[in-house]
């Protein structure tokens, strides 16, 4: 399972360090794409292709926005030596990744933040919110 949360910087060249544990999990060669909240997602390969199968199964009518938001940003990451990989510009203009980066698992997939957007995200979220998130669900 991908948990935690790890900062790190993006190099001048766009490499960011990817957290040692989320490599072991992601593998050797993952992928990104445009997530939520203007933040980067990144899937293992088989995750990547199984959300693919399930999207490309759906009628094209009803999907065609989400293949093209998804499909039209990913990206192919494979990590260097250093446990770096580069985030292309393209998911780095959309996320607004400049400097300084949170990386975090959320269970089965890993999310690439802005930090300032990032804790601006956490401090808006409420205790409240999550407890009813976990009641409608039983959790």
């Amino acid at each position: 399972m991908l948990m935690g949360s790890y900062q790190h910087n993006i190099d001048p060249k766009g490499r960011v360090i990817m957290p040692a544990k989320f490599r072991e999990e992601l593998g050797e060669v993952f992928y990104a794409t445009k997530g939520t909240d203007e933040s980067i997602t990144v899937l293992s390969k088989k995750a990547w292709e199984e959300l693919g199968e399930k999207i490309c199964a759906l009628p094209s009518a009803q999907t065609k926005d989400l293949k093209r938001f998804l499909f039209s940003s990913a990206a192919e990451l494979i990590p260097d030596k250093q446990g770096r990989v580069l985030i292309p510009q393209l998911l780095r203009d959309y996320a607004h990744l400049e400097k300084d980066v949170v990386i975090i698992g959320t269970g089965s997939r890993v999310e690439i933040w802005d930090a300032e957007r990032w804790n601006k995200y956490n401090s808006e979220i409420s205790e409240s919110q999550v407890l009813e998130i976990m009641n409608l669900y039983e959790l």
